[in-house]
């Protein structure tokens, strides 16, 4: 399956729109759709996500291999690991959410094929769901997501794999061992039984209050030695760290928090995913630079 191409590659990245033909560490895949709800609100702005991040990276890329004071080293070196490419973007179509879902697992099954490390680029946080099926028969992943709602509905208005249901999901998935999430807060679609069924099911739910209490560096305990698959929805952040996202809530996780959680998680990561960025409410293109400086994060440490 070819991929779409973006105008340029992520962090000045050389562009392989054929997932037969990736040859690299880490592949970055823009997936702007997933499956939608009948009125898709202010979500419906997130496809537009992967093409914004892409050009505010290209302001960073003229910094590659400078001394980056966030990670206390070179800001990834054009040559040495890790190998990174930019696969493009998946195929699709706002309201075809079956066939989104399939170009997006067989897309994401193509780069694990190959050795490369998917990290991508939502869309709404529906497209977790199709990325982490891809990762069936391998061993099993502790799913790490960032998020101030739980999203675990089981259906919205007859909609079982749209943006409230992507934890609820993974959970029935045989290969996904656990979830912790991390950054809960507010008021969302969630219900008082979908947080027993949470609970019940063994993940666990680590409210940004608590992170803010008990700090990242208990948080990693948490995590133990599993592999890590990163879903990170963007509201997990506070909004005067992010403001365009679909969802606001105060209170949020500050980006040095976030930062650090990232950085230690390191080459446990097998896999990540950023949604709910929307780029029509980014004044400045703050927020496309936040996204992009945490991508840059997790590609820091994954020799580490």
């Amino acid at each position: 399956m070819e991929l779409n191409a973006p105008t340029a590659g992520f962090l000045g990245a050389p562009v392989v729109t054929d997932p037969a033909r990736v040859d690299a560490d880490v592949a970055i895949l823009g997936v702007p759709h997933g499956t939608p709800y009948p009125h898709a609100g202010s979500t419906a702005g997130c496809a537009e996500a992967p093409a914004a991040v892409r050009r505010r990276s290209q302001r960073l890329a003229a910094f590659r291999g400078n001394h980056d004071f966030d990670t206390d080293g070179p800001m990834l070196p054009l040559d040495g690991a890790p190998r990174l490419v930019d696969a493009g973007d998946v195929p699709g179509e706002p309201f075809d959410g079956a066939g989104n879902g399939r170009r997006t697992t067989d897309a994401v099954a193509a780069l694990l094929a190959r050795g490369a490390l998917p990290i991508c680029i939502g869309g709404d946080d529906s497209v977790p769901i199709p990325i982490l099926r891809a990762f069936a028969g391998q061993a099993p992943v502790t799913v790490l997501q960032v998020d101030a709602h739980l999203d675990f509905r089981d259906e919205v208005d007859g909609v079982r794999e749209g943006y409230s249901s992507p934890m609820r999901r993974a959970s029935e998935m045989s290969h996904v061992a656990r979830i912790v999430q991390v950054g809960l807060r507010g008021v969302g679609s969630a219900r008082p039984s979908d947080v027993v069924d949470d609970r019940d099911a063994g993940n666990l739910l680590v409210t940004a209050r608590e992170l803010h209490e008990r700090g990242v560096p208990w948080l990693l305990t948490q995590l133990a030695d599993d592999r890590i698959f990163l879903s990170f929805d963007c509201d997990g952040l506070d909004p005067s760290v992010m403001p365009a996202v679909s969802a606001l809530a105060p209170g949020g996780l500050r980006y040095e928090e976030a930062s650090e959680l990232l950085l230690g998680i390191g080459p446990r990561m097998v896999g990540a995913v950023f949604t709910e960025y929307v780029p029509a409410l980014d004044r400045n293109e703050v927020s496309a630079l936040v996204v992009a400086r945490l991508m840059v994060t997790l590609l820091s440490r994954r020799d580490s």
